[in-house]
């Protein structure tokens, strides 16, 4: 800084350009650092899994709060410890205030755990299974607009009902698109946010696009 120069002087600095529905602390946190970012560990699919189903007719925020909580009362997303759980830990997970505490999502992500581990088994790993759905790399789209991210796609209904088929329960074409999105099987950040450009980046050097740009 030369003498002339005093902090006064600095114009302030602009916060970068974010999808439009990162607005609240938590959400500007996760997207900056999570959302989009492709997820090749089995555990942190299993997470976003029972997150995402979680999710169901709540708000992505309201989920991102209770992460935590999750985190404590489903044995940090191990998938082999919830696939024991018995009728005491569902009764311990009803009365469990920081989660979600419906009965349905419960059982379902217990009973998802189970149907994980079947999938590991066949496939070796669940990340082996689930990215065969775009071809082993990241989907690059490049919306211009919010309003054309699309809910659901054709490869998150196909997705939806081969888990359907093989037992998972809270995964209908919306909330696998959902979690397509957060575990990076597809880029739709849109082209204005400052997190596109390096997430493509993190997909390899020949990035496969799934539609054409938004309006």
């Amino acid at each position: 800084m030369s003498p002339s120069t005093t902090s006064s002087d600095r114009k302030p600095q602009r916060a970068p350009r974010r999808c439009q529905w990162a607005r609240e602390p938590l959400d500007v946190e996760y997207h900056d650092r999570e959302w989009g970012v492709p997820v090749r560990d089995d555990r942190v699919l299993f997470e976003f899994l029972i997150l995402e189903g979680a999710q169901a007719g709540l708000s992505w925020s309201t989920i991102l709060r209770k992460r935590a909580a999750y985190r404590r009362a489903f044995a940090a997303f191990d998938p082999r410890r919830v696939a024991r759980f018995g009728p005491r830990d569902a009764r311990r997970l009803l009365g469990d205030v920081g989660i979600v505490r419906n009965r349905a999502k419960i059982e379902a992500a217990i009973g998802n755990a189970q149907a994980f581990l079947a999938v590991q088994a066949e496939h070796g790993s669940f990340a082996d299974y689930l990215w065969r759905f775009v071809g082993g790399r990241p989907l690059q789209n490049r919306w211009r607009l919010p309003r054309a991210v699309p809910a659901e796609t054709e490869i998150s209904r196909a997705l939806s009902e081969d888990l359907r088929r093989r037992g998972f329960r809270f995964v209908g074409p919306t909330i696998c698109y959902a979690f397509m999105q957060a575990v990076g099987l597809v880029n739709d950040h849109t082209l204005d946010c400052f997190r596109h450009r390096p997430v493509a980046r993190l997909g390899g050097r020949a990035p496969r696009r799934l539609s054409a740009a938004g309006a």
